[in-house]
């Protein structure tokens, strides 16, 4: 019998923070397909992203608040069986497209569930964590996503065109990753999780991020300006402005007083600003760079 705390730890709203990174491959796909576009999506964001929130929480068993849960239920053994059918009927789904492609998710099922299972738990090595999760929810979701939605080969992932925009979404989140730690560490810390954010300390933490969000800006218009998209340049600036306002208004309150501000609320505020934001931009990007606009104004 499946539980509704189960359904609950599937976190299946969560998945929309990393749904930039599907409308960024879709952006970028020579090769559009309407079949295969409802076959990613619901493979990535309806069964493997929920499988690998569901596995994780299984293991974690948090009490505190989670990223899409301020106060998450118990869990019980149905979750772990449930993980399983989820990523089971993502894997399905996936071969519809190719096998390439349900290998991809299969690996990338395999790194999250080397997360949080204890005989490997990655979580407790904070630096090494933050470049794995950094990486496969980046660079191996872009790329296992643009060759699903263009059907190629695995090897277009070594090519530069592939490499380089999914090197940028893993810039994006090695700046945002610590922050979802940051009001966790007294519970991570009891269950020995040494996470990057723990070990940087709650102000090290805003620091360090400020840097990777610069970094990421300075990439992200290298890149477009690279490929003659001045105009592009300017909006993505524009979508980002929200994010960057909300970020140091919350590190202002939290230099103040961080027991008060460092907290599950904030956290999720950063979280959906930042989805909606990238959300809208890269949807844009994709009107705009499949020249899907054009055709709509000379209707």
């Amino acid at each position: 019998m499946v539980t509704l705390s189960s359904i609950k730890h599937l976190r299946i709203p969560f998945s929309i923070f990393l749904l930039p990174i599907f409308f960024f491959a879709l952006a970028l796909t020579p090769n559009l397909n309407g079949d295969r576009i409802l076959w990613v999506f619901l493979s990535l964001h309806l069964f493997l992203y929920p499988s690998s929130n569901g596995y994780n929480s299984y293991f974690d068993k948090d009490e505190k608040s989670i990223g899409g849960l301020k106060h998450p239920p118990k869990v019980t053994k149905d979750l772990y069986w449930l993980s399983h059918a989820f990523l089971l009927i993502g894997v399905i789904l996936a071969l519809q497209i190719s096998l390439t492609y349900a290998i991809l998710v299969v690996i990338y099922a395999l790194v999250s569930m080397a997360y949080s299972h204890p005989s490997i738990r990655l979580k407790k090595y904070g630096c090494l964590s933050w470049v794995i999760t950094g990486f496969f929810q980046g660079y191996f979701t872009f790329a296992m996503a643009y060759i699903a939605l263009s059907d190629l080969s695995w090897q277009v992932m070594l090519q530069p065109h592939v490499y380089i925009p999914g090197l940028l979404t893993s810039l994006m989140l090695w700046g945002s990753y610590p922050l979802t730690q940051v009001y966790q560490h007294e519970e991570d810390g009891m269950r020995g999780d040494l996470t990057i954010s723990i070990k940087l300390g709650v102000q090290g933490t805003f620091l360090f991020s400020s840097i990777f969000f610069l970094f990421t800006a300075i990439a992200f218009a290298w890149y477009f300006l690279g490929r003659g998209q001045n105009d592009i340049l300017w909006i993505y600036l524009t979508c980002m402005a929200p994010v960057v306002l909300f970020f140091f208004v919350w590190f202002t309150f939290v230099r103040q007083d961080p027991a008060k501000h460092v907290s599950f609320g904030w956290a999720m505020g950063m979280n959906w600003i930042s989805a909606l934001s990238l959300n809208a931009f890269f949807l844009y990007y994709f009107f705009a760079n499949t020249q899907i606009l054009q055709v709509l104004d000379q209707l």
